[in-house]
């Protein structure tokens, strides 16, 4: 017996995650270069890259960027109720991780570490840990 495995291509795999993300910060209402910041792109690439017709590539850190906070936005949605699922992300946060500070902003200034452990946090507050 032969089983069909899909493959995705490097362009597949793209294609999507841009699109989710780009449907993430018009849910989480976050500026163009916010979006773009998180992405650890530039504005103007981030603004051609919210195009379906985008030829660039995306690095591997911007592929698990993009993963990671396609898993946030999953986890406010089962954590919290609307709005304050869409909100979480800009709003001030006085717990230990975010010492004040919007999770968006640490998110940006931490890169890659701190998006993983944005979800590690929210992944525990939804398993009740």
């Amino acid at each position: 017996m032969q089983l069909a495995h899909h493959i995705h291509t490097g362009d597949e795999l793209k294609d999507v995650a841009l699109k989710a993300f780009a449907r993430i910060a018009d849910a989480w209402g976050v500026t163009q270069s916010e979006a773009a910041a998180l992405a650890d792109m530039s504005e103007s690439t981030w603004k051609r890259a919210r195009k379906p017709a985008f030829k660039g590539e995306l690095t591997r850190d911007q592929l698990l960027r993009l993963s990671a906070l396609t898993g946030i936005y999953k986890a406010l949605a089962l954590y919290f109720s609307e709005p304050l699922a869409q909100r979480w992300i800009v709003l001030p946060n006085a717990g230990p991780l975010f010492g004040g500070a919007r999770p968006l902003d640490t998110m940006i200034e931490g890169g890659l570490p701190q998006f993983l452990t944005v979800r590690t946090y929210l992944d525990a507050l939804r398993g009740g840990a």
